[in-house]
């Protein structure tokens, strides 16, 4: 597959595509009324749906606190 920059395109497409990008809708390009083409923004997923993909973690993490001295009580 052939990929090329937003920059190489020229300017009048950069704003469809930016357009379609913002609203989420398909951009179809046609010849004599016929669609050779679709544009579609790539939809990204949300944070939750990538860590519901991850594996949990089964190793116990080192205590970052051991050694340290205990923390003053601090009155506002």
């Amino acid at each position: 597959m052939t990929q090329i920059t937003l920059a190489e395109l020229p300017e009048t497409l950069q704003t469809l595509i930016n357009q379609a990008k913002k609203t989420g809708e398909t951009l179809t390009i046609i010849q004599d009324g016929i669609p050779f083409a679709i544009i579609s923004p790539v939809q990204k997923k949300s944070l939750l749906q990538t860590l519901s993909t991850l594996e949990p973690l089964d190793e116990d993490f080192a205590d970052v606190d051991e050694g340290l001295l205990p923390l003053d009580d601090i009155e506002f």
